[in-house]
Formats: C-alpha cells, sequence, structure tokens
C-alpha cells in the first residue's frame, strides 16, 4: 500500500518519455517490473514524481551493464516511496551493484589475460590452454569453462 499524497501536478507519460528517450510503452513496462509506481490524478491519467527520472535512468544503466531486470527492481523495491531517494538510499543500492561489478570485471579481467594466448593457437601447447581439460577434470566441479570464467560461470 503506497503511503504518497495524490499529485495535482507530476510529470505525464509523455514528459517521461521525452526526458528518459524511452517510449512509453517502455515505461509501462518498467511501471509493471515496480521500477516506477505512477499515481493518478483526478482525470485517471499517470502521474510520476520527478525523482522516477532517476529510477529509469538508474534501470537502463543497469540494464546495459548486464543486469537482469527483476534483480533491479529488487533492488530498487528499497528506495523511498513519496520522496526523492537520498544519497544514502542510493550509496545502500550501490554497494550491492559494486560488489557484482567488481567481479564481473575481474571475470572480463581474466577472460581477456587466458584468452588472447588461446585464440590461435592452434593448441599447440596444451599443458598451458586454459581451455585444455583433459579426463574433463574441470566437469567435476561443474559445466562451463570454469578456468577462464572461474566457478561462477
Amino acid at each position: 500500500m503506497s503511503h504518497r499524497k495524490p499529485l495535482s501536478q507530476g510529470l505525464s507519460i509523455g514528459d517521461l518519455a521525452a526526458r528518459t528517450g524511452l517510449a512509453v510503452s517502455a515505461i509501462r513496462f518498467y511501471e509493471t517490473h515496480g521500477i516506477v509506481r505512477p499515481l493518478r490524478n483526478a482525470g485517471g491519467h499517470r502521474r510520476y514524481d520527478r525523482s522516477d527520472l532517476r529510477r529509469l535512468s538508474f534501470a537502463m544503466i543497469a540494464q546495459r551493464l548486464g543486469f537482469p531486470l527483476a534483480e533491479i527492481a529488487e533492488q530498487m523495491a528499497a528506495l523511498p516511496e513519496g520522496r526523492a531517494p537520498s544519497r544514502a538510499d542510493w550509496g545502500r543500492i550501490a554497494g550491492g551493484f559494486r560488489m557484482k561489478i567488481d567481479a564481473r570485471i575481474a571475470a572480463l579481467e581474466r577472460l581477456r589475460d587466458n584468452l588472447d594466448g588461446c585464440i590461435g593457437c592452434g593448441c599447440l601447447s596444451l599443458d598451458r590452454c586454459s581451455l585444455y581439460n583433459p579426463g574433463d577434470i574441470e566437469g567435476r566441479a561443474g559445466p562451463g569453462p570454469r578456468r577462464i570464467m572461474g566457478a561462477e560461470n
């Protein structure tokens, strides 16, 4: 149940679309996932808080970084309703994403550092190849290219 007061003004969905670059249908899609929660004015039209600009922008950036929408929505559910999120509110969300981003950076660095020696080598040096897996020893720990991608793949 929302504790937000009805808006007499606020941003229309068209205003929000113009400011974010999103299609109206995309804003409605984000709404169904709880990223934004518009109120209805007396005429029944959606009205958005200015803070919804930041919520949508954050969701768009997080999606570009590969985070699934469900995870973004889960994190953003902790943001307050009825007021713009504070620096501390955003800081709490950023902390959760920071650890995951750092893990992705580390995985990308491992991939970069290990794969460049493998591409084009023709596997003439199987003892040093990150993909070589004699007897499928790595398969006991789980699927995928575990040496390059690490255990989280």
